[in-house]
């Protein structure tokens, strides 16, 4: 019982410093559940049971929220990330964003997109070269083409 309650104050612990979602949690876990029964000399064929139990405890005491871990991740990388980076970084959570999410992301990548390229370079480069580089950035960002391109297009219009 004590490797139990061990396990969920670690999960508690880890829950406490920032949002995970399910699947994330689930692998920690699992490691550490694994190192515990290594140490005790214990069976480790068991574990994924009590794993699986403790992250149904955690979500029915709300600990565990994945809505919360979505907003939790869109809060923190919408500043510096586009769509595509965003919505690729909860697919590897197992998550997805809500139509109202996904729209309202939409809506103001544009602006996110100028106020990093604007922080970057602040202007569009002199040449082909340079304008590739701010391109390969903005995309590495996470950021559409179309994003990319009406960027630099009206960012052109500007100077």
């Amino acid at each position: 019982m004590s490797q139990a309650l061990s396990l969920k104050a670690r999960a508690i612990a880890l829950l406490a410093q920032r949002e995970h979602s399910a699947l994330e949690l689930r692998r920690k876990l699992m490691r550490i559940a694994r190192a515990q029964a290594e140490s005790e000399d214990a069976a480790s064929t068991d574990l994924a049971p009590k794993v699986d139990e403790l992250l149904v405890w955690l979500q029915a005491q709300g600990y565990l929220d994945e809505a919360r871990f979505v907003e939790s991740r869109l809060h923190v990388r919408a500043a510096r990330h586009g769509n595509l980076r965003i919505e690729q970084e909860l697919a590897q959570h197992g998550l997805s964003l809500g139509a109202e999410q996904k729209a309202a992301l939409k809506d103001s990548e544009f602006e996110r997109a100028r106020a990093i390229w604007q922080r970057k370079f602040g202007s569009p480069g002199d040449d082909a070269a340079a304008r590739a580089k701010q391109m390969r950035f903005l995309a590495g960002r996470g950021f559409s083409s179309e994003v990319i391109r009406r960027l630099l297009r009206e960012g052109a219009r500007h100077d």
